[in-house]
């Protein structure tokens, strides 16, 4: 059973989020209401009953609403690697999506707080987030897609090219880029190599060339 922390200042959300999980056979170890108490939470599980596998974290919590939430995560994920880090915005913030996926990849996620009405979308993304995946909005992947068009590490990507690696970085396995796109699956996994090859992803790095494209195409 993957074990769940909600950090969220508002009762009702955090009480929905956690009969929503709960309901589809996640724990919900602690439900917490800001920042502060989110890290000491995360230490005592920690120093105790062992760490969760996801964190679900608002972007903005008490006591300014700013970036309280969001700078806790960046903080979890420094000392605990191995935690999954999903956070919620009301809206897409590119500096703390920036700061969130600096890095790695692995086992973070950045979700607008609509996304959570759609139910199984959401239920996936956390268990995706909390095995060591990657979940991303489709309006926060399209924003750092717009900003990494000057990039210049990109611009030998074919337009398709572009679109599946947009798809990646949103944590889609090749067979649920197929079925978006109405391709196969071998056509899915020749743009794949071809990504890998322009960027310089060799085979050496075959156990984290998705991630290494991932990052080199967020970060551009």
């Amino acid at each position: 059973m993957l074990r769940v922390v909600i950090a969220e200042d508002s009762v009702l959300l955090r009480e929905g989020l956690t009969r929503l999980l709960t309901d589809r056979g996640l724990e919900v170890v602690a439900g917490v209401s800001d920042a502060v108490a989110l890290l000491k939470t995360i230490d005592d599980l920690a120093a105790g009953d062992g760490l969760p596998d996801v964190v679900v974290a608002d972007v903005r919590m008490p006591p300014t609403f700013t970036d309280e939430g969001v700078r806790a995560c960046v903080t979890l994920r420094g000392l605990y690697p191995g935690l999954g880090v999903l956070v919620l915005s009301q809206y897409v913030e590119e500096q703390y999506a920036g700061e969130l996926l600096a890095g790695s990849t692995r086992g973070v996620g950045y979700l607008l707080k609509d996304r959570v009405a759609e139910v199984r979308e959401f239920v996936d993304a956390v268990k995706r987030v909390a095995e060591g995946g990657t979940a991303l909005d489709p309006e926060v992947v399209q924003q750092l897609l717009s900003r990494s068009r000057k990039g210049d590490v990109l611009t030998g990507l074919t337009p398709r090219e572009r679109e599946v690696l947009g798809l990646m970085a949103e944590g889609r396995t090749n067979a649920a880029i197929a079925k978006q796109l109405v391709v196969s699956d071998g056509a899915v996994e020749k743009h794949v190599s071809n990504i890998f090859q322009k960027l310089g992803l060799g085979q050496s790095q075959q156990d984290h060339r998705r991630v290494l494209a991932v990052l080199t195409y967020l970060n551009s």
